[in-house]
């Protein structure tokens, strides 16, 4: 009575799209998710609709093109864990017994804004800090104990772990970006496509070390949506249907836990592995059991402590994992076979769907050239700052 299903699951090809904005990406998203599925909006309880940039009621503004029924809709804000919180609303939803089909989309347009995050700062003049709202004369942190801004934060994150554990210096992280620029060949919705060479991601324009331009998340456009169903009415539809579907064993959502340390830095291990351990109970296995992963990579050196967040290795071993060839599309444990943010982009509240529709797809055996022949379980795995960590494990119908 519990079993939750994707029954359909698709995403627009990300990157520049100037002649549309976020309803029409995302009305082809969820279109096409319902096609995929092989049913309508007319069969859908509730829907779940993320979308962190632009005005409020995105849902609603999706519904007016797709087909307006009724039904209670979610609009969600999340950082970049958006994605995954629409689709886990959808879920919660169909666990309460409120609906037994649901649907989850996130969308943005992102295209040309820049570096996300920093600044924030309230002063009269340029030296002179003025005490301002309910935190007084609590700053921001950039530029006085770190930066705000994401290449900075994550940055800061890569070299932590290299400092802790050893191993972790600025070619390594430069070959993980190789990896997953050289994985994204394979994917046609990925931004970009390109493969770099080590010396070409090295040599590129420095934005925060160790991260260069290659290294850094792509800032697009794009939506992504998905069609979850209660496994008693699952057992109702066709066997193709059956067939195609894929089991949601883990759906986790976590925030920062009270720890007796600094509670202004962001922390992006804590709350990954508080979820990952969850995921893995919820779902009855352990990451030995995984045929691949999609994690949140916003940054090289991001990829580098979720292998360790994740379970992925044991404790410290994060770089020994890299340096095996596992995370590799030919390795024993490939991560990011799409190309990862760093190369199929990151429209922050369609990428949390994004990943799990790479999964899925994996899992349905239609990769075409980047399958991962065998796949039977995936994990899908988003976090934004703020924080948030959004997890869900995925298996291979039976059917």
């Amino acid at each position: 009575m519990d079993e939750i299903w994707i029954l359909g699951i698709n995403m627009t090809k990300f990157g520049k799209h100037t002649d549309r904005d976020v309803v029409d990406l995302a009305s082809e998203a969820v279109m096409a998710a319902l096609a995929d599925g092989g049913v309508t909006m007319a069969d859908m309880g509730v829907m779940a609709a993320g979308n962190l940039m632009g005005s409020g009621g995105i849902g609603q503004q999706i519904q007016k093109q797709v087909g307006q029924t009724g039904i209670a809709v979610y609009n969600v804000s999340n950082a970049c864990a958006t994605g995954a919180t629409a689709l886990r609303t959808a879920i919660m939803s169909i666990k309460a017994g409120e609906s037994d089909m649901g649907l989850a989309v996130g969308v943005e347009k992102l295209a040309g804004v820049g570096l996300l995050g920093g600044g924030g700062r309230a002063k009269k003049d340029g030296n002179e800090w003025e005490p301002q709202g309910r935190f007084g004369a609590v700053t921001s942190t950039d530029g006085r104990i770190g930066t705000d801004t994401m290449p900075g934060v994550f940055a800061q994150v890569g070299m932590e772990y290299g400092h802790k554990y050893g191993g972790a210096d600025f070619e390594l992280f430069a070959k993980i970006s190789e990896k997953n620029h050289a994985h994204s060949t394979l994917n046609p919705l990925a931004a970009y496509s390109k493969r770099f060479t080590l010396e070409e991601i090295m040599g590129d324009m420095m934005i925060a070390y160790p991260n260069t331009r290659p290294m850094c998340s792509a800032n697009c456009d794009g939506a992504a949506a998905a069609v979850v169903v209660s496994g008693e009415k699952l057992k109702t539809l066709s066997l193709e249907q059956q067939r195609r579907a894929v089991k949601v064993s883990a759906s986790v959502l976590t925030s920062d836990p009270w720890q007796e340390a600094c509670q202004v830095l962001p922390d992006v291990n804590t709350l990954t592995r508080n979820a990952a351990k969850t995921a893995y109970e919820q779902a009855g296995i352990g990451p030995e059991d995984l045929d691949l992963v999609e994690l949140h990579d916003c940054f090289a050196t991001a990829e580098l402590v979720h292998y360790d967040n994740l379970g992925l290795c044991e404790e410290g071993g994060a770089v020994d994992f890299f340096n095996s060839g596992a995370p590799w599309r030919d390795g024993s444990l490939p991560v990011n076979v799409s190309g990862g943010l760093q190369s199929k982009g990151h429209p922050i509240s369609a990428t949390g769907i994004a990943n799990i529709w790479e999964v899925c797809h994996h899992l349905r055996g239609e990769a075409g050239d980047r399958q991962i022949e065998g796949a039977k379980v995936g994990l899908a795995h988003v976090i934004g700052l703020g924080s948030a960590c959004g997890i869900h494990i995925l298996e291979r119908s039976a059917a």
